[in-house]
């Protein structure tokens, strides 16, 4: 029972500080599911927060596509690279002894928090719709990009948000608004990707997974709530969630490298 509770509580708070800061907040479900529900094997925890991390990422899209705000095109060439490369990202990760993947996962969430305290930067040039003109010099940028934040997102087992939407902006010069909801197609495959990877080798636990998001979406719907009341203090709320998420980060670095 204590188990049960402490699975939905973890997949409650995930939910909750997604809902309330956006995107980022999935990347505490492994130490919380590694530290605080008890999994001991990193592989099944990076595993079964893939599939938790997919079903939320697909929720957020049908949202941004009804908004229009997905470049549909774009993001799925991006995500159709992105794919392969999880693929491969995954596969190599399944074969990281788990104590070092954990370092290497603690050390990404310190990266994660300093990226957050950067401001998204809008493209610097106009979108241009990827015609026989400009297909040319966009196509290979964004099946470069997508591959590589594909590879990254398996390895770790995360979605990956914080590396596509840059992307985006980067290789198909996509307002932040739209990179951002274009950014959920390939969060949401890359997640599918690893999740099925791992789950072909036993290392889902699926009834973790159910628990874990009826919790996130119990928690998305509290976060979200908050988030109206505290729109102004969005930019705060993220810096504080980055000082939260490096904390953890040194300590999962510590904690597995002590074994």
């Amino acid at each position: 029972m204590l188990h049960d509770i402490l699975t939905i509580g973890s997949g409650s708070l995930v939910g909750f500080v997604l809902g309330l800061v956006g995107g980022g907040g999935s990347i505490l479900a492994v130490p919380l599911l590694v530290y605080v529900v008890g999994v001991r094997s990193a592989h099944v925890a990076i595993g079964t927060s893939s599939v938790a991390v997919a079903l939320s990422a697909l929720s957020s899209l049908a949202a941004h596509a009804r908004a229009g705000n997905v470049r549909w095109p774009s993001a799925t060439l991006f995500a159709s690279c992105g794919v392969f490369g999880a693929m491969i990202g995954s596969t190599i990760g399944k074969q990281f002894d788990g104590e070092h993947l954990l370092t290497a996962f603690g050390a990404l969430m310190v990266v994660v928090a300093l990226a957050m305290l950067r401001k998204p930067k809008e493209a610097s040039a106009p979108f241009r719709p990827s015609i026989s003109q400009t297909a040319s010099g966009l196509v290979p940028r964004l099946m470069a990009f997508g591959t590589g934040a594909g590879l990254l997102s398996g390895f770790f087992g995360i979605g990956g948000g914080f590396l596509v939407v840059p992307s985006l902006v980067a290789s198909a010069r996509l307002p932040l608004l739209t990179a951002i909801g274009s950014s959920l197609v390939s969060v949401s495959a890359f997640g599918l990707t690893t999740a099925a990877n791992y789950a072909l080798s036993g290392l889902v636990d699926w009834r973790l997974v159910t628990m874990f998001v009826i919790g996130g979406t119990v928690g998305s719907l509290a976060g979200g709530r908050l988030a109206k009341r505290l729109s102004n203090e969005k930019r705060a709320l993220s810096y504080i969630f980055a000082a939260v998420v490096a904390t953890v980060g040194v300590f999962v670095v510590i904690r597995s490298l002590r074994g």
